[in-house]
């Protein structure tokens, strides 16, 4: 996946350097687990393993995630994240289970050194 703002883990970019920090930037994607996935992954884990319905939901809201924080930081004049850290919770109650995944990172202004 290309984004036209640079997206890394590290503090920095091998062979740019900071020129401005603008400041953190988040991007959230909440996911309910719809009954129907739910279901499926109940069949799936009485096999153990894998559970193929939960990982294709966990890799579209990650990647939502990020192009949100994404967007903040273009918004804001950046051209890079750094230190991107990507976390799950799980929020809401019982009857009502949400999946939280949040992408944050600090917004920048990098130039090639």
């Amino acid at each position: 996946m290309s984004y036209s703002v640079q997206v890394v883990t590290t503090p920095s970019i091998p062979g740019y350097k900071i020129t401005k920090v603008i400041g953190m930037v988040t991007g959230l994607s909440p996911r309910t687990r719809g009954i129907g996935g739910v279901i499926h992954a109940a069949l799936q884990s009485l096999f153990g393993g894998e559970v193929t319905a939960f990982t294709s939901e966990i890799e579209k809201a990650r990647i939502e995630a990020v192009e949100r924080a994404v967007e903040k930081a273009r918004s804001k004049g950046a051209n890079a994240i750094i230190g991107m850290d990507i976390e799950t919770s799980d929020v809401g109650s019982e009857q009502f289970n949400v999946m939280l995944i949040s992408a944050t990172g600090t917004a920048v202004v990098v130039e090639p050194e």
